[in-house]
């Protein structure tokens, strides 16, 4: 695809396909190719802004334009399901936003269509195609904090006044739009082999979680402790201790460097995050490879990964008896 400029269609125009619109302004060969809202007034403002070639005024339109490599869902939880099937069975490629789906359910079919139709769909959980993921990686393997043995992780951000964030027919709460990110954190460098989780939310009078924790225990006896806010703020931090030292990474949202602790509470050293132009980059790119070797998912976070994170909140959720979009 070296020569070729990957057209991406954004679809819808909130302040996460902004940030998508400035990620692809920023790349040498992904534009901006269109985009669609559920109104013709809003996508031809947001195209004005980004200057983007086409905008349409509803989001079918833009999955029939024959010049779209790439769909990016940017609506809210509650609409990725439909909005993301209606472009499947078009054959077009999707990136959809996190959380994938409202339930894992959903989550099964959209594969199902994207396996049976050979056509790429991919999550856009962007910490994991980002080149910090392999670097902790490497840092946890390289036995420099000796055995990993307890990994901790929060995010919180006050964004409760926010619609979308409290609303459940929109698939509210901190559990799909923070909670996500560190269980993904575990997922990543702690894997999947869990023996047991515990946990405990606080709902909002909506019914929707808006502060979480979970505890992971391995099989291995290891341990995750991750928590989630929709009404405190945090330091975004995760740590990986273990029996000679600990890591410390800054913003497990969008990891910008890790520290190296030895045993004796001393800093070994710190590795900042290679240059960004957003961090939304790398799952562009990682869809561009995929796409461009015949592949319908990317090698960084496979089908098989976003089943299991939805499964994993799907428990959790069915545990605090938070329901969302009309489920039974």
């Amino acid at each position: 695809m070296e020569n070729k400029i990957f057209k991406v269609g954004i679809l819808g125009t909130g302040w996460i396909a902004d940030k998508m619109a400035n990620t692809l302004a920023g790349m040498k060969n992904a534009q901006a190719y269109a985009v669609a809202s559920r109104t013709l007034e809003k996508a031809e403002k947001f195209a004005n802004q980004f200057s983007i070639p086409k905008y349409y005024g509803s989001y079918e339109e833009l999955a029939k334009d024959p010049n779209v490599d790439l769909v990016y869902v940017a609506t809210p939880h509650s609409h990725h399901f439909e909005q993301t099937k209606m472009c499947l069975l078009k054959g077009k490629a999707v990136l959809c936003e996190k959380a994938f789906t409202v339930n894992a359910q959903q989550a099964k079919e959209l594969i199902e269509i994207s396996e049976t139709q050979k056509v790429f769909l991919a999550e856009a959980i962007w910490t994991r195609y980002q080149p910090m993921r392999q670097m902790i990686s490497d840092a946890i393997n390289s036995g420099i904090i000796g055995k990993p043995l307890m990994l901790t992780a929060n995010l919180c951000y006050p964004n409760i006044a926010q619609e979308r964030m409290y609303n459940p027919q929109l698939a509210g709460g901190a559990l799909l739009d923070l909670g996500v990110y560190v269980l993904n954190f575990a997922d990543m460098f702690f894997g999947n082999d869990i023996k047991s989780t515990s946990s405990h939310c606080i709902k909002y009078h909506t019914g929707v979680d808006i502060q979480e924790s979970i505890t992971l225990e391995y099989n291995d006896g290891r341990i995750a402790i991750l928590s989630s806010s929709q009404l405190a703020k945090s330091d975004r931090q995760g740590i990986i201790s273990g029996t000679e030292g600990f890591i410390i990474v800054e913003n497990v949202n969008n990891p910008q460097s890790y520290s190296i602790y030895d045993f004796d509470y001393k800093l070994v050293k710190t590795v900042k995050c290679p240059p960004q132009i957003t961090g939304y980059e790398y799952q562009v790119y990682s869809c561009m490879k995929a796409i461009s070797e015949g592949k319908i998912e990317p090698d960084e976070f496979k089908h098989t990964d976003i089943m299991r994170i939805m499964k994993q909140m799907d428990s959790l959720r069915a545990e605090w008896g938070v329901k969302l979009c009309d489920e039974k």
